[in-house]
């Protein structure tokens, strides 16, 4: 079966996208994804999303990640399926649509888009490091010269300790610079370092704000492998989250089709 596909990034972050509003893919196991993902033998992304019609909504966005697993909310995903769903005629400056994690609100400005993220209703604490979710599972730890850290191999051990070796986690190490926060991030179902994560950046900024390091009181600069968001919050005094906004770009790379 031959369908197409469309190649979208967001910082670095790269997805296939399929309008899959009629239902021709259909995803028997996870191999199928898994080598569309592929980087030597498929397209080659961190991910693949469908977008596909629901009632009510603009449409829904359906995410796997490059080991073919139907995974949690994507951020950066998620306004790269925005960008498309535009693209389509779909939406025109503020979209609804719904993921995993419920429903989510978007904006789409020139060259910039900005996606609503879910409220964050705690964050645990640690002594070294934070762990909370922002559409997907965040463990997060500051650091000291996080442009050699080896993201891979330090993240990969967190990622399979005893805590979190059963459903998995993502790990994201910062580092304070200047006027923003630098993020590295290693995604589970990627099993691997990414060039960037929108909820992990998300995650990065509420804790950098528990820990009065933002960039303002209330939003965050980020910087990240392949370029720069922008995080927007409302902090509460118990460390809750609600108006959290990922603000950034998402390119259209280009289009094709594939036989599967």
């Amino acid at each position: 079966m031959e369908i197409s596909f469309y190649k979208y990034h967001g910082t670095g972050n790269d997805f296939i996208i399929i309008d899959n509003r009629n239902l021709k893919f259909n995803r028997a196991d996870n191999t199928v994804v898994a080598k569309l993902c592929d980087r030597r033998f498929g397209i080659g992304a961190d991910g693949l999303m469908l977008l596909q019609n629901k009632e009510g909504y603009d449409f829904e966005m359906v995410y796997y990640n490059s080991d073919g697993n139907e995974s949690s909310m994507c951020g950066n995903g998620g306004r790269c399926i925005v960008g498309f769903a535009k693209s389509l005629g779909l939406v025109k400056k503020i979209s609804h649509f719904i993921a995993v994690d419920g429903e989510h609100e978007a904006i789409v400005k020139p060259g910039i888009i900005s996606l609503k993220m879910k409220d964050v209703d705690e964050v645990e604490l640690n002594a070294d490091y934070f762990f909370l979710n922002t559409g997907s599972p965040h463990y997060v730890t500051f650091i000291d010269d996080a442009a050699s850290y080896n993201v891979f191999e330090e993240g990969k051990k967190i990622r399979n300790n005893d805590r979190f070796k059963g459903s998995g986690t993502n790990v994201n190490f910062i580092e304070k610079q200047n006027n923003y926060l630098f993020v590295r991030t290693y995604e589970r179902g990627v099993e691997g370092e990414t060039y960037s994560c929108g909820t992990g950046v998300t995650a990065a900024a509420l804790t950098a704000a528990i820990k009065n390091v933002s960039t303002a009181k209330d939003y965050c600069n980020i910087k990240t492998l392949g370029g720069n968001l922008k995080v927007t919050f409302h902090k509460h005094e118990d460390n809750s989250f609600t108006d959290i906004w990922l603000e950034g770009p998402a390119e259209f790379v280009f289009k094709g089709e594939i036989n599967i």
